[in-house]
This record gives structure tokens, C-alpha cells and sequence, in this order.
């Protein structure tokens, strides 16, 4: 395995002294130089403007799990209920307390249990919108989850890909014509490729990528780098991992937390990868649910934003 040294992970402390729960789904915004991300139990929505170090919050009336922007910068999320699209108006909470914000519903698939919500989601080369179910109690490995496709002219698909336990990993090489998607469900592991068709927003020849069962960790939330490198967040292990594009692992970077959840490339060269951590709830260390940052060596690319109105 080769390396790009051992670049250092710095904990970003102006992102807040309180750990986030589940700290998940970061998102560079360019035209703001910030960066959003968001804490799924405690239904908020966090901005971090890195030249000052101003933190903003937001707080939904459910659990937000994943985000996205259109070119005006409203936000299409991924919740509980369904997808919303949301404006985060500014604000001065008093007593530190984040800005509440009742979004507007799009669609919603029909949920097969009672206890599921959205999880990982992004936008495709194109602006498409990708998100997937789970069903909350991970414990029960229901595999009743599936991943969607919420197009520019705001149709909602049926199930694109489904018997997913716990939906992860969504990304895209550079050129779009390549799809990722994991499942991290300790009975799952796995990392998928497909071939992307960009004209219709379908993925077909489905194949395994990378079974992490060969490796440290659960594949969580991913970015690809302007290489066409795949980086994992392998949770339960604090590690980083990259992956070629043909799947062999070729650099790993320890993060202080145990649990990193999903990363972003981010900053003015796009050249520092964020990663946002879950805390756990018994041994929890000083770092788990915090911010990092890291410098890999590696540029990252722009993430897109949604091509429809919201």
C-alpha cells in the first residue's frame, strides 16, 4: 500500500465544543467559503464559516440526515419524513439557541415500517438528487431500505436499488459515469460500483468494489478526489480509507475519533478533507463527535448542486 506520508488530523475547534450525536453528511459550500453538516438525532443543521470561525445552527422539527444545495442556496434534505426543501434564514437565537426552520415537504417514498428515515445523500454530476432509506433500529438488520433518485424536475423514482440494511457511501467518479454506494451495517460491509448512464441518472452493473470485511471498520460516508479516488470513512475503526478506482486500497489515515462518519473535501483549493465523527454512547473519548480536518496531499472536487427549482 502506498502512502502520501502521514498527514496530520487536526480537530477543528471553532466548530463548537459540544460534540454532535451523530455528526454526519459535511457539504462545502464555495460561494459562502464555509462548510455545513449536520447532527441527525438532535435535528440540526450546523454552518461553520472558516475565515471568522461563526458558527450557525438550525434546528428542524425531525431528524435531518443529509443535504444539499440548489444554485440560490436553499437546501433540499434528506429526514424522516420525506424531502424538504428548506431556506435557512439568518438569525440572532438568543441564548446560543439555533434557528428554528420548518421546511417545505417534495415527496416521499412509501416507507415499509414505521421506524425508517433518509441517511446518506448527495447530487450527482448531473444535479440529481440521490438519498437512501433505513430503518431506524439498526440492531434488527432489516433490509427493508432502498436508495432513490429525486430528478430536476422533482419526481421522486421508485426503488433504483433496494434490500439495503443501512444505506452509505453515495459518490460519484469525476467524470460521473461511475457510482458508488455502501452498506454499513456490520452484517453488510460492502462498497458497490456501477456504471452510471448520466443521460438517464441510471447505475447498472452493479459489482462489489470493496468488501470491508477485509479491512478495519464499517464503510461509511465517502468523497471522490480529483484522482478519482474513493475515500470511506471506516466507522468503528477511525480510520480513513482511499480506494483506487479499481478498488485496491493504496492510503490509510487515523482520525482521534472512533467513529468518522463522512467526509468532504473543502477550503478555497478544496485541498483539506473535513470528516465528521459519531460519538458513541458508552467510552466515548474527548474527540468522538467532533469536527476534523485533514490535508491528504489531494484536491477534492466541487460538490454539485441541485439542478431543480426548490
Amino acid at each position: 500500500m502506498s502512502g502520501m506520508g502521514n498527514p496530520r488530523v487536526e480537530r477543528v475547534e471553532a466548530a463548537g465544543q459540544a460534540p454532535a450525536s451523530v455528526g454526519e453528511s459535511p457539504v462545502w459550500r464555495a460561494a459562502e467559503q464555509a462548510l455545513y453538516w449536520v447532527d441527525i438525532p438532535a435535528q440540526k443543521i450546523v454552518r461553520l464559516r472558516l475565515d471568522s470561525g461563526e458558527r450557525a445552527e438550525w434546528q428542524l422539527p425531525e431528524k435531518v440526515a443529509c443535504i444539499a444545495f440548489d444554485h440560490r442556496g436553499m437546501v433540499l434534505a434528506g429526514c424522516e419524513t420525506g424531502l424538504f426543501a428548506l431556506t435557512l434564514t439568518e438569525g440572532a437565537p438568543r441564548d446560543g439557541e439555533p434557528v428554528k426552520v420548518t421546511g417545505r415537504k417534495l415527496a416521499a417514498p412509501l416507507f415499509a415500517f414505521d421506524d425508517m428515515r433518509f441517511n446518506d445523500g448527495r447530487c450527482d454530476r448531473q444535479g440529481r438528487f440521490w438519498s437512501g432509506t433505513m430503518v431506524q433500529d439498526m440492531a434488527a438488520a432489516n433490509p427493508a431500505g432502498a436508495l432513490y433518485r429525486f430528478d430536476e424536475r422533482g419526481v421522486l423514482s421508485e426503488p433504483v436499488v433496494d434490500a439495503l440494511i443501512t444505506q452509505n457511501g453515495l459518490a460519484w467518479s469525476p467524470d460521473g459515469t461511475t457510482m458508488y454506494l455502501s452498506d454499513s451495517h456490520p452484517l453488510r460491509r460492502q462498497i458497490w460500483a456501477f456504471d452510471y448512464d448520466i443521460e438517464a441518472g441510471e447505475p447498472r452493473n452493479r459489482r462489489v468494489f470493496a468488501d470491508l470485511h477485509h479491512y478495519a471498520g464499517r464503510p461509511d460516508g465517502a468523497a471522490v478526489d480529483a484522482d478519482g479516488c474513493y475515500w470511506i470513512c471506516a466507522n468503528d475503526a477511525g480510520l480513513l480509507l482511499r480506494f483506487t478506482p479499481q478498488g485496491k486500497l493504496d492510503q490509510q489515515i487515523a482520525v482521534p475519533a472512533v467513529k468518522p462518519a463522512m467526509c468532504a473535501f473543502g477550503g478555497s483549493n478544496l485541498d483539506t478533507l473535513f470528516v465528521t465523527s459519531i460519538r458513541p454512547a458508552t467510552g466515548a473519548s474527548e474527540h468522538d463527535g467532533h469536527l476534523f480536518a485533514v490535508r491528504p496531499g489531494v484536491s477534492g472536487l466541487p460538490e454539485p448542486e441541485y439542478a431543480g427549482e426548490l
